[in-house]
């Protein structure tokens, strides 16, 4: 058999995979849906029994006894779980919203929003995002404990000018959180390009699932000499590449003259037509919020500046930091 036959059918059975692939994944959705259906249907009843007859933990004690004893085979009805039932009826009952987007996720995602994330906005944001990027467990409650959402929210206010301007950076944000990383807190920019190498998944996790890792220490000639990007990606939903730079130090404005010129390189002799111009970014270990306005103002190339922190954050603080920038948003709005 010839080599381009031999490659034809290879093709070809991989599009057989993808239809089998793609089959069982509507199956397991079809599943799901119909499980969390069940756990609402039992939950709307129970609630109703609650506000009718009076019935207690007690009762639905009884109730999981006799499941446990008369039905075997019928299994996740404890009555704790019967309980949450409950609570996640009324959790959602009447958000026309959020009630659809329960059933794209499992229980066991459902479970951790329904108990952890205190707000409609937060829980609608975990949702889609546990639904659009198939999140693990493991993934959902890393992202509950980095604060996720309200760093995004803190994120894109701070940026909203420079969003305004190239909404090429959409993907980016203003700070990132490597607790996952096993270096010291004084650690050399080698040391912390080795370790985000190292564990890549939550790099990835943390940047957002959209990205896909070209390579470190991504090699790009300009004229007789060669330069080196700290980290390259790609980025599927905004179809381009994305420079990152790492530094240990707080940002200067002189790092932005670095970016731009490796941005200048791919555009030039790395990108491919069908795609949409490099964006880059400065991802430091501190920074002045009023330098780096000043430095992007009149920055050409998009790009921004993130610091990062190695510990999860404190939430007493990023709440009460969201809150303040929301504060100042509605008094501008309320000033136009």
């Amino acid at each position: 058999m010839n080599e381009s036959l031999v490659l034809k059918n290879q093709v070809e059975y991989d599009e057989i995979v993808s239809i089998i692939e793609r089959s069982r994944e509507n199956a397991f959705r079809a599943v799901n849906r119909e499980l969390i259906s069940l756990y609402w249907e039992i939950g709307e009843y129970i609630s109703g029994k609650v506000q009718s007859d009076g019935w207690g933990k007690s009762i639905i004690v009884d109730f999981s006894k006799f499941i446990r004893e008369k039905h075997p085979d019928i299994k996740g009805f404890s009555a704790s779980n019967i309980w949450r039932m409950r609570q996640f009826y009324e959790t959602y009952y009447g958000n026309e919203k959020l009630a659809p987007l329960v059933r794209e996720i499992n229980w066991t995602q459902n479970l951790l929003i329904m108990s952890r994330v205190k707000t409609d906005e937060a829980r609608e944001f975990y949702l889609i995002m546990c639904d659009r990027d198939n999140y693990t467990k493991r993934d959902l409650e890393r992202q509950i404990d980095s604060m996720l959402f309200e760093r995004i929210m803190i994120s894109d206010e701070k940026n909203k000018l420079f969003l305004s301007k190239n909404t090429g950076l959409s993907a980016l944000r203003d700070s990132y959180v490597f607790e996952f990383l096993d270096i010291p807190n004084i650690h050399q920019e080698g040391e912390l390009q080795k370790s985000i190498v190292a564990n890549i998944r939550d790099f990835i996790l943390e940047l957002g699932k959209d990205f896909t890792f070209v390579g470190q220490e991504y090699r790009v000639q300009v004229g007789n000499k060669d330069f080196y990007i700290d980290l390259l990606f790609y980025n599927r939903e905004l179809s381009c590449l994305v420079a990152i730079e790492l530094k240990t130090t707080d940002f200067k404005p002189e790092h932005l003259g670095q970016l731009e010129f490796y941005l200048e390189a791919l555009d030039r002799d790395v990108r491919k037509p069908n795609e949409n111009p490099s964006v880059g970014l400065i991802i430091c270990a501190g920074k002045d919020d009023m330098v780096v306005e000043y430095a992007l103002s009149r920055n050409l190339s998009p790009a921004l500046v993130a610091d990062y922190q190695l510990h999860l954050p404190k939430r007493d603080l990023l709440t009460q930091r969201l809150r303040e920038l929301k504060e100042i948003a509605d008094v501008k709005e309320e000033d136009v």
